[in-house]
């Protein structure tokens, strides 16, 4: 008896063993049906744990490379590069020297972000990183790839009137072709095509502000996203400096003091401690002169994406 019970608690104790380990199954389709597109598991990751995977090693004077929590996504020939350098005058900011194009370019995007983190500027743990690239404003995948990095970035866009934005994106061209004595159109025969606007030049898409902006706002609500007028900053920048203090919740350093008007170049100029320094010669170029009744259908044409734009951030600017 007490044999036959032995073989039988052996058999038992052999099947046991021999199960093989349970496995958790997949979610259902209704499980995954009901999960938002965005929330895959690297996004769930907090934007914290994502900082201490790329930051680097901590310098001895206490500063660290990391990846930004503000963003100048654009637009080109906005004044993106005036609106960081007149930001830099904060010492609460941290700001990358040279456009990165992570977002938009695929081969850096590739790198990753350990990358992306190393190519920005070493900041204090009580500073605010930030890097600017004007492409990503009009790139269709950046504010979904920029959301995946992190969800709480707030996001800086400059903006000018579309007609005088075309008009700067035409003179850097223009006068980029000049220097590499390449041939180039006039600025007529670019915007106008068979009597109507010229639906195929890009520098005029990159004007059709409302397009691109509802494309951020699938990802970023209005909130995380500051318009800078960038005509009122070229002239009268201190306004438009305080609300971006404001938006970013920096203290209020910068003041009347850190510009001063040159009458030379046509526009302002910086002052810090003691030091004072203008934007690049490239930078308030002379616009081509442009024949009225272009103009004025350039005018007509940006009436309704211009009210459509509005309508999205609510609010409005002085544009033709």
């Amino acid at each position: 008896m007490r044999t036959s019970v032995m073989a039988a608690f052996l058999l038992g104790l052999f099947l046991f063993v021999s199960q093989p380990p349970s496995v958790p199954s997949r979610p259902t389709v209704n499980d995954e049906a009901g999960a938002s597109s965005k929330t895959v598991d690297y996004e769930q990751r907090s934007a914290s744990s994502i900082q201490n995977e790329t930051q680097s090693a901590v310098h001895p004077n206490g500063t660290r490379q990391q990846l930004p929590q503000t963003i100048i996504i654009g637009v080109r020939k906005g004044g993106t590069r005036a609106l960081i350098e007149m930001l830099s005058l904060h010492p609460s900011i941290a700001a990358a020297e040279s456009e990165v194009h992570f977002f938009d370019w695929e081969d850096n995007f590739a790198k990753g972000l350990q990358w992306y983190a190393s190519q920005m500027p070493f900041s204090y743990p009580h500073q605010i990183t930030v890097e600017k690239t004007p492409a990503y404003f009009t790139s269709s995948n950046v504010p979904e790839r920029i959301y995946t990095m992190n969800s709480a970035t707030r996001l800086l866009l400059i903006l000018r009137d579309p007609t005088e934005r075309i008009l700067s994106d035409y003179t850097q061209v223009f006068h980029n072709r000049l220097l590499k004595k390449k041939q180039y159109q006039p600025i007529e025969t670019v915007l106008i095509k068979n009597g109507d606007v010229n639906m195929d030049y890009k520098a005029l898409n990159r004007s059709l502000y409302y397009i691109h902006m509802q494309n951020w706002l699938k990802y970023f609500p209005l909130s995380h996203i500051h318009v800078v007028d960038g005509d009122m900053l070229i002239k009268d920048p201190l306004p438009e400096m305080t609300r971006v203090e404001r938006f970013l919740n920096l203290s209020p350093q910068i003041n009347a003091s850190n510009f001063y008007f040159n009458k030379t170049k046509g526009f302002y100029c910086l002052r810090n401690h003691g030091r004072e320094r203008c934007l690049h010669e490239s930078k308030g170029r002379a616009h081509p002169q442009v024949a009225s009744p272009v103009l004025d259908k350039l005018y007509q044409f940006f009436h309704e994406p211009n009210r459509k734009f509005f309508q999205l951030i609510d609010r409005t600017f002085d544009w033709h």
